[in-house]
């Protein structure tokens, strides 16, 4: 089989019937603005945890955090993490195993996301950031209007880059953007199907997911070939590579050093630019908080550029970012796969079911969140205030497989929303509320369009 063969056969696998992705789309019409409603509705009139017999599958979906707990941390060993439908996208990566494999190859990764690690990161997060404010100045100049998730999912793609391989981009980020919009809608790619983008209509063909399939496959490669940026010795590449050179750790051959950047290219890249672009349009739409955010950059920073210090002292600017995911978390329901026979608030669950939790409805709810539709960073700030149930807010999983890149991902976005519009005021130009898309991902549907304008300071 050749390699173009290879492309053909994974795209025909994106989305396919068996995934669940594909299976709980149904319950997700309905609500063309928020499909998430729906689930909701279905929480509020049938309990915390709802049985659904799904073809020969069964799903059970959960929205208590106390529910959460014994799935993530309580039991953890007996629910599997699922991701089957996005294996030809991360292929043997760390986030597509569970077990002993899991911890042999997650191990050795973990130093490069501890927090003593991210004081060496933020000057090549600062770098990618101003890169970014150049074409926004270009944006500013024409009055021209422009997506903005494909501009934060460029600018997180150019962070992680540049901290954590030591890396200038050895690829155009904006094409390898319309790679990952063409898999993120699993459900949509069996076969010949119609899908909107930005308003147009057009086909997607398995040829055509191929093709983009075969593109994607070689960032890694390129990645790894390119030219270091400042020789570090201290970086997630180096200790990748280290990974394949050490015998002890045979799993750990030159393609899952591949896979593994595919994960942090991908899955990394994604959640933070999600969140950086909601916070954006929620800024917009509430321009007191984003005054908030200028004075605070302002009165820390003032002219010069952050350290690691600085980041604790952004108190407000980290509440939005906070706030931003639990309106908007970028991954809206985890799924874990029964491993063994368990009981969940009085409902029997047996092996192989798939287990749904919705953190999004948790995050909602007004059992655990005062005005819980109201966007209040000074909820995360009021130290009087009502403390929030544990695991009511998962926007990273929780326990042992909860997101290793979780705590670096907010460093990032609260850096870049202090430093972006200390310069800019991003003007979002579309429908309010923004309808949401909810496929593996919370994501925009059809996109968040914004106009930029520059203010008269200098970053």
């Amino acid at each position: 089989m050749n390699a173009m063969d290879t492309h053909l056969k994974q795209a025909q696998q994106l989305g396919e019937e068996q995934s669940i992705w594909f299976k709980l789309s149904p319950l997700l019409k309905g609500n063309t603005d928020n499909p998430l409603r729906i689930l909701i509705q279905m929480t509020e009139r049938y309990g915390p945890v709802i049985p659904v017999n799904m073809g020969s599958e069964r799903v059970v979906l959960i929205t208590e955090p106390a529910l959460f707990k014994h799935v993530l941390v309580t039991k953890a060993d007996d629910y599997i993490k699922y991701f089957d439908g996005l294996k030809p996208i991360f292929g043997k990566a760390m986030i597509t195993h569970d077990g002993a494999l899991w911890q042999k190859i997650r191990m050795p990764q973990q130093p490069a996301f501890h927090p003593d690690a991210f004081g060496d990161y933020i000057p090549f997060f600062v770098a990618a950031i101003k890169t970014k404010m150049d074409q926004w100045g270009e944006y500013a100049k024409t009055g021209e209007t422009f997506e903005m998730v494909e501009q934060t999912w460029t600018l997180a793609a150019d962070m992680i880059c540049k901290a954590l391989f030591d890396r200038d981009m050895p690829f155009n980020p904006h094409v390898v953007f319309k790679y990952v919009k063409m898999y993120t809608d699993v459900q949509e790619h069996k076969g010949i199907r119609q899908k909107k983008q930005s308003g147009e209509q057009f086909e997607i063909t398995e040829a055509d997911a191929a093709k983009a399939m075969e593109a994607w496959a070689s960032v890694p490669p390129a990645v790894i070939a390119a030219d270091p940026r400042d020789e570090r010795e201290k970086t997630l590449l180096k200790l990748i590579q280290s990974c394949v050179a050490d015998p002890s750790i045979p799993e750990f051959d030159q393609q899952q050093a591949i896979d593994e950047i595919k994960q942090y290219l991908w899955a990394g890249t994604e959640t933070t630019a999600l969140t950086l672009a909601w916070a954006l349009y929620l800024l917009s739409n509430h321009p007191e908080a984003a005054e908030r955010v200028i004075a605070e950059s302002e009165a820390v920073l003032g002219d010069r550029e952050p350290t690691a210090a600085d980041y604790s002292a952004l108190t407000y600017t980290r509440a939005v970012i906070q706030e931003t995911m639990r309106l908007y978390p970028p991954v809206w329901g985890l799924i874990r796969i029964a491993d063994k026979p368990d009981n969940i608030g009085g409902v029997d669950v047996k092996v192989g079911d798939r287990i749904v939790l919705f953190g999004y409805s948790a995050q909602h709810n007004p059992k655990f969140w005062d005005e819980p539709e109201a966007f209040r960073p000074e909820r995360w700030m009021d130290k009087s205030a009502k403390r929030q149930v544990k695991y009511s807010y998962i926007p990273f999983g929780a326990g042992k497989r909860s997101c290793i890149g979780g705590a670096m991902s907010q460093v990032e976005n609260t850096l870049a929303l202090s430093l972006l519009l200390r310069r800019f005021r991003p003007e979002y130009v579309g429908p309010v509320p923004a309808p949401i898309n909810a496929t593996v991902t919370l994501t925009p549907k059809g996109g968040l369009m914004f106009r930029m304008h520059e203010l008269n300071k200098t970053a």
